[in-house]
């Protein structure tokens, strides 16, 4: 018998919880590269997680590509269960499954969403606009009312994001593909509306419930509210802040809370996201300097969400930077700030191009995301607009990087600045 851990997010506790429970080894099995084959299901994959393509940890093996993937990424080795797959020594036959082996395998990991989008990127395009601008203007009112000293009018907020919410199980590329054109000088108004925007796809991608959703999107959209009654020439400073304006601007946080706190029709769950979104795992956040399972799953995922927001978007005192290099500084920040298995969570989410990045391939050309690979992070499926040998715009043309015509290499080298080639990619995104 051998222990296997997996990791639980417990809606009810707030918190990622670890069980350890016992398998036969006769149901898992460590084997090499050369020993994997069609049938196959993949229990554990002994690599950091962004070292291999494929968008989870526990997955069958379909076909010859999958292998041809395993043999290319930086796998050290291989752990099978053979009872929901083929057995190294069992050629084309399953693995008889054991009622021993069914109690064994009683916790499962975080549920994913399987299910294909109910419509396409091009098609749920118009609707995510109309809901992206119906909720910039819902929030930039909402804080232009407190500027002026008015109450919190949450009621507004409740429809504009079940309206998100729906955009996002019709087809979430969409959304978030739009959640990423900013304009610098509405920040944060358009902040806002990306974190809950994340946030709702984020709960989507770890199964939670459609309640859960909408008021962690609550959250998100209100989640800067306090900012409000921090100073213009504080909040907008090109520079860097002093200590003494850093500790007023932190304050935001309990401003949020004042105001949130007053709302009687705010879920705790959304409270918990404006209030724990610069909580850190070591302790080292704000305000209420929480440290680990004491901060609760909103508010270890909004975390997340929001230092990968911020650092993605162009702000008046830095650039914004590829969200596949922010990806990579979650991963190293996880366990002393962020959550480690939430971050991994997040990047199956979000993927490590994600919808709306301009990317080179291998051929020399540039081509902006348009829609994620439900099976592998660095294959999605790009619109090609550029050739950097010529120096010229391309008729664009839809490629599909996980199923390229038989012979084609192509592929994704790296990420770039839209404004180096002067390329506005909201043009390019349908």
């Amino acid at each position: 018998m051998r222990f296997w851990t997996e990791t639980r997010l417990d809606e009810r506790y707030g918190m990622t919880l670890s069980f350890y429970y016992l398998k036969p080894d006769s149901m898992i099995k460590k084997i090499n590269q050369e020993q994997v084959r069609p049938g196959m299901y993949v229990h554990k994959l002994e690599c950091a997680w962004l070292d291999h393509p494929f968008a989870r940890n526990h997955f069958k093996i379909n076909d010859l590509a999958d292998i041809r993937k395993l043999r290319e990424s930086r796998v050290k080795g291989i752990y099978i269960d053979t009872e929901k797959g083929v057995d190294v020594d069992a050629g084309q036959t399953e693995a008889v499954k054991s009622d021993s082996a069914r109690e064994g395998s009683v916790v499962a990991a975080t549920p994913q969403t399987d299910t294909a989008p109910a419509v396409s990127v091009a098609e749920e395009r118009g609707r995510a606009e109309v809901v992206k601008d119906e909720a910039g203007r819902v929030i930039s009112d909402i804080m232009s009312d407190i500027r002026l000293g008015k109450q919190v009018d949450a009621e507004r907020v409740s429809p504009v994001v079940e309206q998100m919410v729906g955009s996002i199980f019709r087809n979430q590329d969409a959304l978030l593909g739009l959640s990423r054109i900013r304009q610098m000088d509405r920040y944060t108004f358009e902040h806002s509306v990306s974190v809950s925007v994340l946030l709702i796809a984020f709960a989507k991608a770890l199964g939670l419930s459609e309640s859960v959703l909408h008021e962690i999107g609550i959250g998100g959209i209100l989640h800067d509210i306090g900012k409000m009654r921090v100073p213009d020439k504080i909040l907008n400073k090109p520079g860097r802040l002093t200590d003494q304006e850093f500790s007023v601007m932190r304050e935001h946080v309990n401003f949020s809370r004042n105001l949130l706190g007053g709302a009687a029709t705010i879920p705790e769950s959304a409270l918990q996201v404006a209030m724990q979104h610069h909580e850190r795992m070591d302790g080292s956040g704000y305000p209420g300097k929480l440290t680990g399972d004491e901060i609760s799953l909103y508010g270890k995922m909004s975390a997340i969400v929001d230092i990968y927001d911020a650092i993605t978007s162009d702000r008046v005192y830095h650039k914004g930077q590829p969200p596949s290099l922010v990806l990579r500084r979650l991963v190293e920040w996880s366990g002393a700030h962020v959550d480690s298995a939430l971050v991994q969570h997040f990047i199956q989410c979000v993927g490590i191009y994600p919808v709306g990045s301009l990317v080179a391939l291998e051929s020399g050309r540039l081509a902006i995301v348009v829609a994620a690979s439900e099976q592998d992070l660095l294959t999605p499926t790009v619109n090609v607009i550029y050739d950097t040998l010529k120096r010229r715009f391309l008729t664009p043309r839809v490629l599909d990087l996980a199923n390229l015509p038989e012979g084609s290499q192509e592929r994704i080298l790296y990420a770039v600045p839209p404004e180096k080639y002067g390329i506005r990619v909201e043009v390019f995104l349908d």
